[in-house]
């Protein structure tokens, strides 16, 4: 599932069409991915309307239109968008389609895990506003993560990370990379963590969200062989710090990734 990075990535794919006027909307009515909402306000609402600016949060993303148009698109599992040169043909999986005089902006979703949301007004809606404090903003602290993590004691951290309300953005390589680099074991209790692992997961929490967001958020490409990223779906791969095997296994419902000579459960 596409995590903060490629959420930003896919984002700025529709850039090309900013300040130009949606000629026309295109849309399978009945795909799941518009699930509780109102297709016909969505063709209503952006058809003559001029996409203003967009912004990536978590694992979500939402589109201002003049007019008071508010489009949310959350890529699911198999989610992107794309923008296609004018007089572009929907294929089979393009859910919804913006056509425009220069460029096509195309949503494709073949397992249709995504979501789109539209709302209508003058402020941004309530299913953007209420999205937990990014990372990388000031409100999230240390403090803000220790009281997190005694509320969620019992629970391994690798299925703590993946919470939502309190880390927005972070899925399955992204927890990975941050406990690794913090030198946390995966299964480690949340509650057991020391102040000074709970200030290394808060710094490499930071430190990950940034970088991945100048390198996968930009282009895509895969991080340096000095992450764990790169290592993490091989047979037999190795830390890029120990040299020595890395192991994966299932925690908190989801495989996990982790070098168990450096990230020792004690």
């Amino acid at each position: 599932m596409p995590e903060l990075a490629e959420v930003e990535y896919y984002r700025k794919r529709w850039n090309p069409a900013l300040g130009r006027t949606i000629q026309a909307v295109l849309v399978h009515e009945r795909a799941k991915v518009f699930r509780g909402t109102d297709v016909n306000a969505i063709r209503s609402a952006l058809t003559g309307a001029t996409l203003l600016s967009s912004a990536a949060a978590a694992k979500q993303m939402i589109f201002r239109f003049s007019g008071g148009g508010w489009l949310g698109i959350h890529l699911g599992m198999s989610g992107e968008l794309r923008a296609e040169p004018a007089g572009y043909a929907p294929q089979k999986h393009d859910h919804l389609v913006l056509v425009t005089d220069a460029t096509t902006l195309v949503f494709t979703d073949p397992r249709m895990f995504g979501k789109i949301e539209f709302t209508r007004g003058e402020a941004p809606p309530a299913w953007w506003t209420q999205l937990a404090p990014p990372i990388l903003s000031t409100v999230f602290t240390v403090e803000t993560v220790a009281a997190f993590l005694r509320r969620r004691a019992r629970s391994p951290i690798k299925a703590v990370l993946l919470m939502q309300e309190r880390f927005p953005g972070i899925g399955n390589w992204m927890a990975d990379e941050v406990l690794w680099r913090a030198a946390i074991h995966p299964k480690k209790p949340a509650g057991q963590l020391t102040p000074k692992e709970i200030r290394a997961l808060h710094r490499e929490l930071r430190w990950v969200c940034q970088h991945a967001l100048a390198t996968i958020g930009k282009t895509l490409a895969d991080p340096p062989k000095t992450w764990l990223f790169p290592h993490r779906w091989e047979n037999g791969g190795l830390c890029p710090k120990t040299k020595k095997p890395l192991m994966r296994a299932e925690i908190g419902g989801r495989t996990t990734c982790w070098s168990p000579a450096r990230q020792k459960l004690r």
